[in-house]
């Protein structure tokens, strides 16, 4: 696939892009069921404090691997995608699930990942996430919220709320006065990529209805960190075709021996600091 002239205009202008369908529907139950069966992605979760009460729980790893996540982080249509939308060659940041479950699944603070990728010595914004509905993501359950063209007000300071560290309260406050908040309400098999310097939060999930999503990052190859870091300097993507996914038929990322590098809190000190990276 290739974005049309207006479709990068209009990330440019808001921050962010909603591909609808972008996967169809043998693809995301491929995923879902993978998912949700894969033990692997269970014990490598970790949960952080919302500081409202809720706990948000995810899986995070850098290198995409050969499996089912790989696939799909990998495949033509998310990298070209990346691609065109960072003017550069896009390799892979780090991805991650978020379980959201019903009736627990916690909030996420107003934030941007910039906040965060600064640190990591990314010298510019110029890097985009790719966050793929699994389940239908509603504001009952807690769809992504954005403020359209927040990512126009550069890079905000951020201070701790729970385990979380959010954006400067005041200044959303007054930004959110000038600026449009937007409920992404996704079906399965959608994609919404968004800007590293777009504000974006989530409720928490007090429906009966699961809302877990993959996030896939990607970063530009001229925005190579300038240090060594928890995620990985420019690496290559290798890239698959898109029929890699469906090819794949019942095979489950469990089963793949190449495994991905997870980022473990409990043995690596840095995951502890990346539970804010999303929505």
């Amino acid at each position: 696939m290739s974005l049309s002239e207006q479709q990068l205009k209009q990330y440019r202008h808001d921050g962010f892009l909603v591909l609808k369908h972008l996967f169809d529907q043998d693809e995301i139950d491929l995923l879902r069921r993978s998912a949700k069966e894969d033990k692997a992605l269970d014990d490598h979760a970790f949960g952080r404090d919302d500081g409202e009460g809720g706990t948000v729980r995810l899986s995070l790893w850098n290198h995409p691997g050969d499996g089912i996540y790989g696939a799909f982080a990998r495949c033509h249509r998310m990298a070209a995608t990346a691609d065109q939308l960072l003017g550069d060659e896009a390799y892979h940041y780090h991805s991650k699930m978020i379980m959201k479950d019903a009736r627990v699944g916690g909030a996420w603070a107003w934030h941007q990942d910039y906040g965060y990728w600064y640190d990591n010595g990314v010298l510019t914004p110029n890097l985009t996430s790719a966050f793929i509905a699994v389940d239908p993501a509603t504001k009952e359950n807690g769809c992504l919220q954005v403020i359209r063209g927040s990512h126009h007000c550069g890079r905000v300071q951020h201070v701790l709320s729970g385990e979380q560290a959010g954006a400067d309260p005041e200044r959303v406050t007054e930004i959110l006065e000038r600026f449009e908040l937007v409920h992404v309400e996704m079906d399965p098999g959608d994609v919404v990529f968004f800007h590293s310097n777009l504000l974006h939060r989530s409720d928490q999930n007090e429906s009966p209805h699961p809302r877990w999503s993959m996030i896939c990052c990607y970063n530009a190859r001229s925005n190579d960190p300038y240090k060594d870091t928890h995620h990985p300097r420019y690496t290559p993507l290798d890239r698959l075709d898109d029929l890699a996914i469906k090819q794949m038929g019942v095979r489950r990322f469990a089963d793949d021996k190449t495994d991905v590098s997870w980022l473990d809190p409990n043995h690596d000190a840095s995951a502890k600091s990346l539970p804010n990276q999303t929505g």
